[in-house]
């Protein structure tokens, strides 16, 4: 393997995280919680962040006045 293969596939990672990360944000605002933050959790944890998404209880919506 040569450098430029191993720059190829180091970006795919990058771009699969990426992808990774905004859908987590979405999944995170559709259950009232922060899509920010979430995206930036998702970042370095990937896969563990949308496990936690998905198995945490859905918060409560704010009722506005």
């Amino acid at each position: 393997m040569n450098g430029s293969e191993i720059l190829a596939q180091g970006g795919q990672y990058a771009v699969g995280l990426g992808t990774l990360a905004l859908l987590n944000a979405g999944l995170a605002q559709s259950e009232n919680r922060s899509g920010l933050l979430w995206f930036f959790i998702s970042l370095p944890l990937g896969p563990i962040a949308t496990f936690l998404l998905v198995f945490l209880d859905k918060q409560p919506e704010i009722e506005q006045q």
